[in-house]
């Protein structure tokens, strides 16, 4: 069950594991969109967004649904957003430390 479980992780962080994915990801949090709003919010190509959609929808990240002849994208689980904000916030807490090392090494040039 653990390798299992292992297993499936590793798929889904590698389904994450691209710029564009999770721009769409941030994207979709803000609500439902079709292809064509994701291609102008994400300022990218409808065949690479598409590319890209087919990945999340593969690994059960996203879901589409058809409306007439379009097809509109939504997250699967809203948990999506709880994972994208505690990645913010883990490149916060990053930043702020290298910041603070970097600060503490001027503070030490200048006082020699």
């Amino acid at each position: 069950m653990d390798m299992e479980m292992q297993q499936f992780k590793s798929e889904f962080f590698k389904a994450l594991a691209h710029p564009l994915r999770i721009r769409i990801l941030e994207i979709l949090a803000e609500g439902a969109k079709s292809v064509n709003e994701i291609q102008q919010l994400a300022e990218s190509e409808g065949s690479t967004v598409s590319q890209q959609l087919t990945v999340l929808r593969s690994k059960n990240i996203v879901t589409g649904s058809k409306e007439g002849n379009r097809v509109i994208y939504s997250l699967r689980d809203p948990m999506i957003i709880e994972l994208l904000d505690v990645a913010k916030r883990i490149f916060n807490n990053q930043l702020s430390e290298t910041i603070t090392i970097l600060d503490r090494l001027n503070y030490t040039d200048k006082a020699e």
